[in-house]
């Protein structure tokens, strides 16, 4: 089994900041890439950064400018450091991992439960 834990959501003002994290723990061979994706009530989930184990990144359009992704392989950890946070930046953030299991040739997805990100006054 393999498991995404997210941590660090919350409220927030606008203008404000956030660090996210996302841990993956189970039986994992490898982890490719990891990134954050993001889905606000009545829209699809949409990329928000992704980086791959040799820390190539790729930014979503909508929040590149103000956003950090960073990943520790030694940790199996993926970082997200939100800044000038703003009201459209509410949502559910999830977080990705393409692993491979010991065992298991193939790469598969893996999802965390998501944490909630409110930007309000």
């Amino acid at each position: 089994q393999v498991q995404l834990v997210e941590s660090g959501g919350g409220l927030v003002q606008p203008g404000g900041s956030l660090r996210l994290s996302c841990v993956a723990s189970g039986r994992i061979l490898r982890i490719n890439d990891m990134g954050w994706y993001r889905q606000a009530p009545g829209k699809q989930r949409e990329l928000v950064a992704a980086i791959s184990s040799g820390g190539r990144i790729n930014y979503g359009d909508s929040v590149k400018d103000r956003l950090v992704i960073s990943r520790d392989n030694t940790k199996s950890t993926v970082y997200l450091e939100m800044n000038s946070l703003k009201p459209e930046d509410t949502a559910v953030y999830y977080c990705n991992a393409k692993i491979v299991r010991w065992g298991i040739a193939y790469e598969y997805d893996y999802w965390g439960q998501g944490t909630q990100v409110t930007v309000s006054s």
